[in-house]
């Protein structure tokens, strides 16, 4: 007899799981059903006493399943038909397709400096980053350039006001300083990050800008090593087919050093424009590190060798995408920005 009642109160409990009231007058008939005063639910708990004495614990909670099962049902549903009606009554039309979200996109730089990143990345250079605010030697001094050299002028930047021996670093070499100070090689990194110069702001310049170096220091490194890593991004960057080439230049931190052109054509009157006539346009500067700074930084140059290199990131979005301009770079029109919605 006992095994009659509790399947009595298993089949209530599958008919309130499988009610599922869609309306006000359909939610009603399910509280009349299982809440009312006559509910299908209230004759059952008369059925305690027919249950052995040992069995009434659990019936007494099957019994109470079933019931709490259809308050929360009750309850659950009415709130929804509630917002439902609230909805309705402010004008809502559920139908209705959604408002359009615009499109966002990442911003031109941010794409190529993920570019560039990703394959570094795969040939085994490691990303660090570091300060933007460096000191005279980090800057200046650890790179081969002591207070009287020349190329100071040419990567002037801006000092802080209350301290004159700190500044806005004004190229990523200041990391790959920092690294070798507190690092023993091999060392293999990029390091991306913003930079300033005390520029006249034009189409070509401006005071801040991005710029992506890398390093690589190890016993044995060569130039003809450097030269395959270049070659191998210019390839990865602008395709199977491009050309590039090395011209001899100076770097006080680098020697040997050159500049890395990669071939542009002259297909058009802005290809003619942007190269100058030549075809030829320049991508990079690198060259050895000049044992100078790896004695400075703590690293025996009799012993290891390596290669440096760096370029800016809006000069590789520029030739990319064939922008003109780098001041577009940090406008933040949306006309402009729009453009580049599908390139990542």
């Amino acid at each position: 007899m006992s095994s009659e009642h509790f399947e009595k109160v298993q089949v209530i409990i599958k008919e309130i799981d499988a009610k599922n009231p869609s309306s006000e007058e359909e939610l009603e008939q399910f509280r009349v059903q299982y809440l009312g005063a006559k509910n299908q639910i209230k004759p059952l708990f008369a059925m305690m006493r027919e249950v052995a004495p040992e069995e009434r614990k659990n019936f007494g909670l099957l019994l109470n399943e079933a019931k709490q099962k259809a308050e929360e049902k009750f309850e659950k549903i009415q709130n929804e038909l509630k917002k439902q009606k609230s909805r309705v009554d402010h004008g809502f039309d559920l139908t209705a397709p959604g408002l359009p979200l615009p499109l966002g996109s990442r911003h031109p730089v941010s794409i190529v400096l993920n570019q560039i990143i990703d394959i570094f990345r795969k040939i085994g250079f490691t990303v660090v980053e570091n300060r933007e605010i460096e000191d005279e030697w980090h800057n200046f001094t650890a790179l081969n350039t002591p207070d009287d050299h020349p190329a100071r002028d040419m990567t002037d930047t801006y000092y802080l006001k209350n301290d004159l021996t700190r500044m806005l670093r004004s190229q990523t070499s200041t990391v790959q300083v920092h690294e070798m100070e507190s690092k023993k090689p091999p060392i293999r990194i990029i390091s991306p990050g913003r930079v300033y110069r005390n520029e006249t702001i034009s189409a070509r310049a401006h005071a801040q800008f991005h710029q992506v170096e890398g390093l690589y220091v190890d016993k044995d490194v060569s130039f003809a090593d450097m030269k395959q890593v270049i070659k191998h991004f210019a390839r990865e960057l602008y395709g199977d087919d491009v050309r590039i080439r090395l011209r001899p230049s100076y770097f006080p931190f680098t020697e040997p050093s050159a500049e890395v052109d990669v071939y542009w054509g002259l297909n058009s009157e802005e290809d003619y424009r942007m190269t100058k006539g030549t075809g030829w346009l320049e991508i990079m500067g690198c060259g050895m590190v000049d044992p100078n700074v790896l004695q400075m930084c703590g690293i025996d140059p009799e012993v290891y060798t390596g290669f440096a290199f760096g370029m800016g990131i809006e000069r590789q979005a520029m030739r990319k995408y064939k922008i003109n301009d780098i001041r577009m770079f940090f406008e933040n029109d949306i006309r402009f920005l729009r453009q580049f919605a599908s390139a990542h």
